[in-house]
């Protein structure tokens, strides 16, 4: 019987996988890691002008939504595949899941695949932490983090790596959440306090995060719950319907976005009128917009998630893949690029 042609080394294509993404990220360090993605989103915000933009394309349900972003600077493209189901976790499944794709423009041959939920969860944090890098009261030192989920521990450790955070204070509808918490932050370096109320959570705290997952429009944070001077990241609200924050909040605030067209539709910002004020991030990031003017400012990030963000995290990942890395036969690759057909008769197995 004659051997089936095998692949070529140009029909191989890297794919990492959560056990290659989990070994990368302790090789690295994980705060290492953060505060690497941190200085390459801001890189990359301060070269917005390259990359194509454009709101993610979604295709929501009333349970849940499943969402692409894809993005280019001229020389590589990506594009990420994200779901976020809320009520997964009581089937004992993530909330977020995600895998992405990174590309040459100049071939439009793939460069790598990969997981990316754990990756996201990083691009997350670190976009957090630039956001407080540039909106935060100078000093600040502690952090109020509504929401104990999946993304609980990378926001802490990000805004620690990045801003110097010393305390976080917990809270979560959920007690359970708010123990795993306190219990994987043990050890971090971090002062890790539990707190029965988001009330309580918040108290001393310069820095309010709220990352909870319910798809509806809630009220985590009441404008009596907030004083002068503090920067919120509220990075739960991230599809139409749901959001986090009272809107009498955004009245006092001024807030700041990634991409203004998708935050609109997706962000704390859709509670809003049309022509609410909102600056960029990138341009506080460059100095064409201020950010915070005075200590008695509140700042708010509307984060909901950009594409740019992904694009980097891959070129990052990409960064880390060594010689050895799992390969995937994804290309077809012909001796002649114009007989695809000759390639698939040639596979054929002689029959007996």
């Amino acid at each position: 019987m004659r051997d089936l042609p095998q692949p070529s080394a140009q029909a191989l294509v890297p794919f990492i996988s959560v056990a290659d993404m989990m070994a990368i990220i302790h090789r690295v360090g994980l705060e290492a890691a953060l505060r690497d993605l941190t200085d390459r989103i801001e890189a990359d915000f301060r070269r917005w002008a390259t990359f194509d933009k454009t709101a993610r394309v979604a295709s929501h349900s009333d349970i849940g939504v499943i969402e692409l972003m894809p993005t280019s600077d001229g020389e590589r493209y990506a594009f990420k595949y994200v779901n976020g189901h809320p009520a997964n976790t009581r089937a004992g499944l993530q909330t977020v899941t995600a895998f992405g794709v990174l590309s040459q423009v100049a071939t439009g041959y793939p460069l790598m695949f990969a997981e990316m939920t754990v990756l996201t969860a990083l691009r997350t944090a670190a976009t957090s932490a630039l956001a407080a890098r540039h909106l935060a009261p100078k000093g600040a030192r502690v952090m109020a983090l509504i929401g104990n989920g999946a993304q609980a521990e990378f926001q802490a450790l990000a805004l620690k790596a990045v801003c110097g955070i010393d305390t976080v204070r917990l809270y979560d509808v959920d007690p359970a959440a708010t123990e795993k918490c306190e219990r994987n932050l043990k050890g971090s370096g971090l002062t890790v306090i539990g707190c029965t109320s988001a009330e309580a959570a918040i108290e001393g705290a310069q820095i309010i995060t709220t990352c909870t997952a319910d798809k509806r429009n809630a009220t985590v944070l009441h404008d009596n719950m907030i004083g002068a001077g503090v920067h919120i990241n509220a990075i739960g609200g991230d599809c139409p319907g749901k959001t986090e924050l009272a809107p009498a909040i955004l009245e006092r605030a001024q807030t700041f976005v990634e991409f203004e067209p998708q935050t609109r539709v997706e962000g704390e910002i859709q509670q809003m009128p049309a022509d609410y004020p909102v600056a960029a991030l990138w341009q506080v990031i460059t100095g064409a917009v201020e950010g915070r003017r005075d200590t008695g400012q509140i700042t708010l990030f509307d984060g909901v998630g950009f594409a740019i963000e992904d694009f980097t995290a891959l070129n990052w990942l990409y960064d880390q893949v060594h010689a050895g890395s799992q390969m995937l036969d994804v290309i077809a690759d012909p001796d002649d690029p114009r007989d695809l057909y000759g390639m698939l008769m040639r596979a054929q197995r002689p029959k007996a």
